[in-house]
């Protein structure tokens, strides 16, 4: 059994009835196994409580997660770090692994499974950024400038996904590459990736950035990630369909640390674009909220097109700025900055995305309600 990082707190209501540091996992990823703590670690009335549900002959403590509720401390090197629910997704370093496609024949390159299956559905903002390192790759004497993709059906994770790249022109200055995602030999996602050489500034300017609130002013959110502190401006980004607001997100974004790859810390970067602007267009919007999403609201992004515009310094505070400036027909359209905590444009996105009635419900279809990060 694999050991869990990070320090694991059990809470029955506001009592503490476990601390520990020596968890260990069933299976790997979490989300497939259960925690287990050691006897030493767990306070003496918990053991006979109903909330334990396992407790075996190696002195190990396993916990009903319907009656606790088990958190998991993620320290980083600075001090600082996140607090997250069990189980997570998984830690930003599996995420990189998903994302950073292996080369398996010229012109192609796969990406790996992934056993958390609660959603089997791979976000869209996750195959534009494979596009990234996949064109990235190809090109290697340049940098992604910009990219647009469109998603045209569900990826799942549980199953290979096939990139297939081509160059289309290649200058030197810019070249073109296309590149498709496709699973079960069927188009999940179609994609067009300039890439650039760097010249120096003939001219340089750019938009203010906005004057919010900071991150230590911003409330946590757990996506059931740890590696990642996502903190949303006035805590917006809310499931509850009774928070009213004008339609736009805020999130201060940062990483416990960088990926050395360019074209992995631009994955990372245009990753998190497709959060928030479904959110966004819902927020002004009585008894819609995100907690219907998947649920009783049929939603989903369409397409992104994002430009970076400089490298992004991942692990220090970035401020991605969200307002939705169009809802209507069963669509929303969504249009992001991204700063450095300094006020430097980083990069831009625009998001196109549906919201729209079920045609089918989610259990008919074999998809289940549970979120993701």
């Amino acid at each position: 059994m694999p050991p869990l990082k990070g320090d694991v707190r059990v809470w029955r209501g506001s009592t503490l009835i476990a601390e520990s540091r020596r968890a260990l996992v069933t299976r790997f990823p979490e989300a497939t196994g259960h925690i287990l703590i050691p006897e030493d670690d767990v306070l003496t009335t918990a053991l006979s409580s109903g909330v334990v549900a396992r407790h075996d002959a190696d002195r190990l403590v396993g916990f009903d997660p319907a009656q606790v509720k088990i958190e998991i401390d993620d320290s980083w090197p600075d001090g600082t770090g996140t607090v997250n629910r069990f189980p997570r997704w998984g830690d930003v370093a599996d995420l990189l692994r998903l994302m950073d496609l292996v080369p398996t024949a010229p012109g192609l390159f796969v990406a790996p499974t992934y056993e958390d299956t609660r959603r089997n559905v791979v976000e869209g903002s996750q195959l534009l950024g494979q596009a990234i390192i996949a064109a990235s790759k190809t090109v290697p004497h340049q940098r992604a400038i910009s990219a647009h993709m469109i998603f045209s059906r569900p990826a799942r994770f549980d199953l290979p996904l096939l990139f297939h790249v081509r160059k289309l022109r290649t200058g030197r200055s810019f070249s073109t590459v296309s590149v498709e995602a496709e699973q079960e030999e069927k188009s999940v996602g179609s994609a067009l990736v300039l890439m650039g050489s760097d010249t120096p500034d003939k001219i340089r300017n750019q938009i203010t950035m906005p004057s919010l609130p900071g991150p230590e002013a911003s409330p946590f959110h757990d996506y059931g990630m740890t590696g990642r502190d996502v903190r949303f401006v006035n805590g917006d980004y809310s499931p509850d369909p009774d928070r009213i607001g004008p339609p736009e997100i805020h999130a201060w974004v940062r990483h416990r640390e960088a990926p050395a790859a360019r074209y992995l810390q631009q994955a990372l970067l245009a990753q998190f674009t497709g959060h928030m602007t479904i959110a966004a267009a819902l927020l002004p919007h009585p008894g819609l909220g995100e907690a219907q999403a998947h649920v009783s609201l049929s939603t989903g992004v369409l397409a992104i097109t994002v430009a970076l515009h400089e490298e992004p310094d991942l692990t220090r505070w970035l401020l991605y700025s969200n307002p939705s400036i169009y809802s209507g027909r069963g669509l929303a359209q969504g249009e992001g900055h991204v700063f450095s905590e300094d006020g430097r444009l980083v990069a831009s996105y625009t998001v196109q995305a549906m919201i729209r009635d079920f045609v089918d419900p989610p259990r008919s279809i074999g998809l289940d309600q549970a979120r993701l990060m």
